[in-house]
């Protein structure tokens, strides 16, 4: 079976049947739920602190569902319309923008705290056609230039993907060096033919070392991540049924709030000594 990427451009191949068929799917919900859990443990965030991320490629909005019931907030970019629109009538929390991500960002400088992009960068690697601004060095070159200035120092980016070639990889990575990112290759499983994972850990400032990749063989990391995934999926579920009766903390909420202040956002509510008491706050 050929990969997609092969087979169509992103927002051709996603189209309204395709980006149903993929939301729906328990097996994709599954692996897209695996990841990106992975990718908020390799950004390494401070605990107990809402962060801003942005989402790279977030297509319908599974990843962005982890990233809410994690406490941050977060930005969506995608380049498929149909796949935006089913985010939007699953009415997901984050900001949506319908991107080409191989023309680069047009954020603020330093906006987002981290960023995460789940089975992605490897639609960067096919030229669409034969213009010199479609080849995937120009496409990669705007796409990390534009990425690294938009992310705070220091703070990092965790990009999951597919490669098909150890020159595909060669190239990701040495333009990203080019960039201005340190970091590197982080492999989980790299014994196993179904398990196997490999992130791109990219760190601006002092983000420390890049971090170890999970070890194991083929035998039992399947059922070892369905289990993982069935606690996740069963805590996400208790989550949701309270969620009209939870009541954050004080300190939570106005954390929240300063943080949207400090992104820009406008009609935050004011502080006042019955924050967090009566009413779940919703901005």
């Amino acid at each position: 079976m050929s990969r997609p990427e092969l087979i169509a451009p992103p927002e051709i191949y996603y189209g309204d049947t395709e980006s149903k068929k993929y939301t729906n799917n328990t097996r994709i919900q599954q692996v897209q739920a695996d990841m990106t859990y992975r990718a908020l443990e390799l950004l390494n965030l401070p605990p107990a602190q809402p962060a801003f991320l942005l989402d790279i490629g977030c297509g319908s909005g599974l990843s962005g569902e982890i990233l809410d019931d994690e406490g941050h907030i977060w930005a969506g970019v995608d380049i498929a319309p149909s796949m935006l629109e089913v985010a939007l009538e699953r009415e997901v929390e984050g900001d949506l923008f319908l991107q080409d991500i191989g023309q680069g960002f047009g954020f603020r400088p330093g906006s987002f705290d981290g960023a995460i992009s789940i089975s992605v960068l490897q639609w960067l690697l096919n030229a669409e056609t034969s213009h010199p601004t479609s080849s995937p060095p120009h496409r990669l070159t705007r796409f990390f230039t534009t990425l690294f200035s938009a992310l705070r120092n220091p703070s990092r980016a965790v990009l999951q993907f597919y490669p098909s070639s150890d020159d595909q990889i060669q190239l990701i990575t040495s333009l990203a060096q080019k960039a201005g990112f340190g970091g590197g290759l982080v492999v989980d499983y790299p014994n196993s033919n179904k398990a196997k994972k490999v992130f791109l850990v990219l760190m601006v400032g002092s983000g420390g070392q890049v971090p170890q990749g999970l070890q194991g063989g083929a035998e039992g990391v399947e059922n070892e991540e369905k289990v993982k995934f069935e606690k996740r999926r069963e805590r996400a579920k208790a989550r949701a049924s309270m969620k009209k009766k939870s009541i954050k903390g004080k300190d939570w909420v106005l954390k929240k709030k300063e943080l949207y202040r400090q992104r820009g956002k406008e009609d935050v509510p004011r502080d006042s000594k019955y924050t967090a008491r009566k009413r779940k706050i919703r901005f």
